[in-house]
């Protein structure tokens, strides 16, 4: 299968990684085009900020989510149980804009606002079991601009990172998230807001 079509209206950058499949579209979206879908997601979103539990302490995820998708069907990570909202006419569009340069289909989208450089998302994997054994994520940014981290799960001298533009698109296929861990580290900076949009497809059978 043919993960990624070619498009050649777009710029691509398919990332030398070992053991993964990753492009990333920097200008997946015009400049205008994400400031206005960057509004929209904010005030139309309802952010909900759930607790985490490490090393037997709670804290505040350091992050605002929400979860949409076809049907009720919850997700869950990091001992995060989420249920998802119905589609907005926003995030379907830009769900079917994705759909048309990549041979794959989305059931579910996770959002992350990331207020300020304190809010972060520690090093991990989109290996959930809901999402079977490879799955593909496709990741979308507006906002500041962040860092982006990878690192080799099994060498640890492998490690890639990159700075995820307002407008881009991240998407990585094939055994990325089976060999390969990634993060968006807290920054000291003052920073303005980021909105994440992370698009996955949930699988009716886990077996």
């Amino acid at each position: 299968m043919n993960l990624f079509e070619e498009n050649p209206g777009l710029e691509k950058i398919i990332l030398p990684m070992k053991d993964a499949q990753v492009i990333y579209y920097p200008n997946f979206y015009t400049q205008a085009k994400a400031v206005l879908l960057q509004d929209k997601i904010q005030q139309q979103t309802p952010w909900q900020e759930d607790d985490i539990k490490l090393f037997g302490k709670v804290f505040k995820q350091p992050r605002l989510t929400a979860l949409y998708g076809d049907s009720n069907k919850p997700y869950s990570y990091s001992n995060i149980t989420m249920f998802p909202n119905q589609w907005s006419p926003t995030l379907l569009g830009i769900k079917q804009d994705i759909e048309a340069i990549c041979d794959q289909k989305f059931t579910s989208v996770l959002l992350n606002l990331y207020r300020y450089g304190t809010d972060s998302n520690g090093w991990h994997s989109d290996n959930e079991k809901e999402l079977g054994k490879h799955p593909f994520i496709a990741s979308v940014s507006f906002g500041a601009k962040r860092s982006f981290q990878f690192k080799h799960k099994l060498d640890k001298s492998l490690k890639f990172k990159l700075e995820l533009e307002h407008g881009s698109l991240l998407l990585m296929g094939g055994p990325t998230q089976e060999f390969w861990k990634h993060q968006i580290p807290k920054t000291k900076r003052k920073i303005d807001p980021r909105i994440n949009l992370t698009f996955r497809h949930i699988k009716d059978s886990f077996s």
